[in-house]
């Protein structure tokens, strides 16, 4: 059961915040497990108990969407996240027990390495903060899953350890990434592209799903707290660290913004209503902030609510006056481009699965094959592939998907997005000869440790299945659902 279930991020890190590894129990392999018990108490792992409250926070923090709400009734959507939270729920009490920690200074190291968050070479705050904005993370959101993905994998390694490796098994591996395939190949991708799309389609589809096309604009108040506007002096001293406390007392107690400039004698500089892009209404970019500090105050959850910001030693008193949700319309381009590829999607999904389907049915010779390409008006082409980054046509993933399919076989191959589809013919098939002296033989033997590791972890996933007595609630689940 623990397998990753991140997809489309280009980051390890990234995916481990949009795919951590989960123990999913699968409800209808869990018999009798459901059934009543305090109102107060979803699930019971052994002797602990995860309250409907703790449970319907994590929900709330996943971002349903809101025909996700709708349907969560009418659905099993709801025993699937309960499902995830249970495993990780185990998951975390296998790391305690195990004794692995992850230190603060390690977290910060992992974060700060990831090449996702830099910017002219290193590390860059404001390009990591700017991907919690668009991602609508907090950063001890973000950083404690990345916290127990960590853990997670030094669990991996564990019980990784002290594996012996025979040498078939490494040359196997081998030759899963190491051929020279001959093919012959349709690229589907203009063809599928071209298509044309129904305007009435894609009305229907807008009027039935306008609550999910809106944008979120908010209006910020900040300034600049300097030692000349707080004490009319120049220097950072004793004086303006005091005023800056104050200031800070003042938040907590409950001040106004407006109570506090006007105390100070300090002029409060506003935005217009502007997204995330720092875009108004209009599409006109907002210049009269930094990107840094727009972030920051962009950041913030709730409104009226005014914070003291430091940013490089510089202190800022912001809030945000106001958030609307304003609704788009097909004159939107995003709205308009947006619905446009969701159809050019689903139907590149059907026609992709009625060429799979006839391949699997070995419905599809050669003949048929240029047939296809002869009444679609595409080019049939060929390709020798040599390696898996050894082409400028095919990505690694979809050559791996060419390396996977056996000589004399067609194969329907795509990369997650539907933005390449190729059907290809493999005429040839010849493997590249292993050195078992080499450094290239004690990296596959590395790459098949992990493989076997893995095997061994889903053996111990089970084993920790029956360790733990698991007593969901089900009365608590209807509930939930019932609120929807």
């Amino acid at each position: 059961m623990l397998k990753s279930i991140g997809k489309y991020s280009k980051s390890f890190f990234i995916k481990a915040f949009v795919g951590v590894i989960i123990l999913p129990f699968l409800f209808w392999g869990m018999g009798d497990v459901f059934r009543g018990g305090n109102q107060n108490i979803i699930v019971t792992i052994d002797s602990n108990k995860v309250s409907t409250q703790e449970f319907t926070n994590y929900l709330n923090r996943l971002g349903l969407s809101e025909q996700e709400r709708k349907n969560i009734s009418k659905s099993n959507l709801l025993e699937k996240i309960l499902s995830d939270y249970i495993g990780k729920k185990v998951v975390s009490y296998e790391v305690v027990s195990m004794g692995v920690r992850v230190s603060d200074a390690s977290l910060r190291d992992i974060i700060t390495n990831d090449k996702t968050f830099f910017k002219d070479g290193k590390f860059s705050r404001t390009t990591y903060e700017k991907f919690l904005l668009e991602s609508s993370l907090s950063a001890p959101q973000f950083e404690m899953n990345i916290k127990e993905q960590e853990k997670r994998r030094q669990l991996l390694s564990f019980l990784s350890e002290g594996i012996a490796i025979p040498d078939f098994l490494i040359e196997k591996e081998f030759k899963k990434e190491n051929q020279i395939k001959t093919i012959k190949y349709i690229d589907l991708n203009n063809f599928y592209d071209n298509e044309k799309i129904d305007m009435q389609e894609i009305k229907k589809i807008f009027e039935e799903n306008k609550e999910i096309f809106v944008e979120i604009y908010k209006t910020l108040s900040f300034v600049e707290l300097t030692p000349k506007n707080l004490s009319g002096q120049k220097d950072y001293n004793k004086n303006y660290f005091d005023k800056i406390e104050k200031i800070e007392n003042e938040i907590l107690d409950g001040e106004k913004i407006e109570v506090i400039t006007k105390k100070y004698n300090i002029e409060l500089l506003t935005t217009e209503e502007i997204n995330k892009d720092k875009n108004n209404i209009y599409g006109t970019k907002f210049n009269g902030i930094k990107d840094d500090l727009f972030l920051k105050i962009f950041l913030l959850n709730n409104t009226k609510s005014p914070r003291i910001i430091n940013i490089e030693n510089k202190y800022y008193l912001a809030e945000i006056s106001s958030s609307d949700k304003k609704n788009k319309d097909l004159k939107d381009k995003k709205v308009l481009n947006s619905i446009t590829d969701q159809i050019k999607i689903q139907n590149k999904i059907k026609k992709n699965s009625e060429i799979i389907k006839k391949i699997s049915s070995k419905d599809f010779s050669v003949k048929k094959f240029e047939d296809y390409a002869l009444k679609n008006k595409l080019l049939i082409k060929d390709a020798k592939i040599n390696k898996l980054t050894d082409n400028e046509i095919f990505s690694k993933n979809l050559i791996q998907n060419i390396f996977n399919t056996k000589t004399l076989e067609f194969n329907l191959i795509t990369d997650s997005r539907l933005t390449k589809n190729f059907i290809i013919f493999t005429e040839k098939t010849d493997y590249i000869k292993l050195d078992k002296n080499s450094e290239t033989f004690k990296t596959y033997k590395s790459k098949t440790k992990l493989n076997f590791a893995k095997n061994i972890y889903e053996i111990y996933d089970k084993t920790i299945n029956s360790k733990y007595d698991i007593d969901v609630n089900n009365k608590v689940i209807d509930r939930i659902k019932n609120s929807f």
